[in-house]
């Protein structure tokens, strides 16, 4: 039976064990929800098991402040493709790629003789007994494990910053045996949050603030204006690809695109001039609510970041917010530019905004932009251009995508 079509494994708690590979998670902010923490838990659980189904089918184990992921016919390098998928899962701090074995002295030592072969350095022991009633305390299991590993390779012991550190961790049936790991996303688990509408550019800043919401528990959608018929099919790529690549924390990522070419056209005829920028953003976010509130989005989301060009003023943000009744969160407002980038390049969507486009925000944008636009001048310009009725007609042009990480 191949990887894909594993079924699910029936798991005993009193199962006999004899070294099986799993994956262990260590929770973060979820284990401090009190009486909501079950919630928070099921909903990551089933993030988990989602986010791997490409993988494999999984059971999925709760126990305090720790995940088994276990699955059927496991080895190590498909327990390793599912420790390395499950890091982009929110709501996780560490993932271990552990043995499963014996709850005795004998099995744990025997695993972690194994993990030592031959590896030269230093090394220390750190056990944790989640089940106190095991007959050695912690030193103890330290003790004897480590010194059965420094009688066998003669690996000298350091307590302090070691080379390599063999982790224990006494369960209610079993023990779980790994050395290093991979840090997780953290953050909460997608969707506990509620729902929310990114406004993707398809630059820089809209996937950061979009990875950012996501870590704070909100499943989002995304939202694209093209500057088509005017542009060619280059931002939508770009924006399609951005949301395959953020799709990796949440799954099930749907993309609407909206030609915004003709809509611009009108307001640079409106004599908008220096509020053209202004009065376009504020016709998208219009747009944005009405498709948010199709969908049951609670919020929109911006990349604004406060002062980082001309056109992002305190004055021009509240103008921005006037437009709509729902909150924009704009999770980017006190970062710098490279903040922004540093958080880019380490989800992976850094070189994908780079790639060259045609952004629809600056195609007909004026020379110079105002920096203190006025509310009522505003109001002016789309009373003009009837702009409830312009959004309306742009939600009905929507297009909607489903990019999936991890498709060609």
């Amino acid at each position: 039976m191949s990887t894909l079509e594993a079924p699910s494994v029936a798991v005993r708690e009193n199962a006999p064990v004899d070294g099986e590979p799993c994956a262990l998670l260590k929770l973060g902010e979820v284990v401090l929800k009190g009486k909501n923490r079950e919630l928070f838990e099921k909903r990551l659980a089933d993030n988990v098991r989602t986010a791997v189904r490409p993988i494999a089918k999984v059971d999925v184990i709760r126990r305090h402040g720790v995940f088994i992921v276990r699955t059927k016919d496991a080895h190590v390098e498909l327990v390793d493709r599912i420790v390395q998928r499950i890091s982009d899962v929110m709501g996780i701090v560490w993932v271990h790629r552990a043995w499963r074995v014996g709850k005795d002295v004998a099995s744990v030592e025997r695993a972690a003789l194994e993990l030592m072969a031959g590896r030269e350095g230093s090394f220390a022991v750190r056990s944790k007994r989640r089940d106190k009633r095991f007959p050695l305390t912690s030193t103890e299991l330290d003790r004897q494990v480590g010194g059965k590993i420094n009688d066998v390779y003669g690996n000298p012991v350091k307590l302090k910053n070691p080379d390599i550190t063999v982790s224990i961790e006494i369960d209610r049936d079993e023990a779980f045996v790994f050395s290093g790991g991979v840090p997780g996303a953290g953050g909460l688990p997608v969707g506990m949050s509620g729902r929310a509408l990114v406004l993707m550019s398809g630059g820089i800043d809209s996937p950061v603030a979009a990875y950012r919401m996501m870590r704070r528990g909100l499943r989002v959608d995304y939202l694209h204006f093209s500057g088509m018929p005017f542009t060619g099919p280059e931002s939508i790529y770009k924006a399609y690809a951005l949301v395959r690549e953020l799709d990796k924390f949440q799954g099930g990522s749907r993309l609407f695109v909206v030609p915004f070419g003709k809509a611009q056209q009108q307001i640079k005829t409106s004599g908008a001039d220096r509020l053209a920028v202004i009065a376009q953003r504020r016709l998208m976010l219009r747009t944005g609510e009405l498709l948010a509130h199709r969908m049951r989005g609670a919020a929109l989301i911006t990349g604004d970041a406060l002062g980082q060009v001309s056109s992002q003023t305190l004055a021009n943000i509240t103008a921005l917010d006037d437009a709509v009744e729902l909150p924009i969160l704009r999770p980017l407002v006190g970062m710098d530019k490279s903040e922004i980038m540093d958080q880019a390049r380490k989800i992976r969507t850094l070189t994908i905004s780079e790639l060259p486009d045609e952004d629809c925000c600056t195609m007909l944008a004026p020379r110079r932009a105002e920096t203190r636009a006025k509310i009522d001048d505003l109001r002016q310009i789309e009373k003009r251009l009837d702009v409830e009725e312009l959004a309306e007609q742009l939600v009905e042009s929507v297009q909607e995508h489903r990019p999936v990480y991890g498709d060609s």
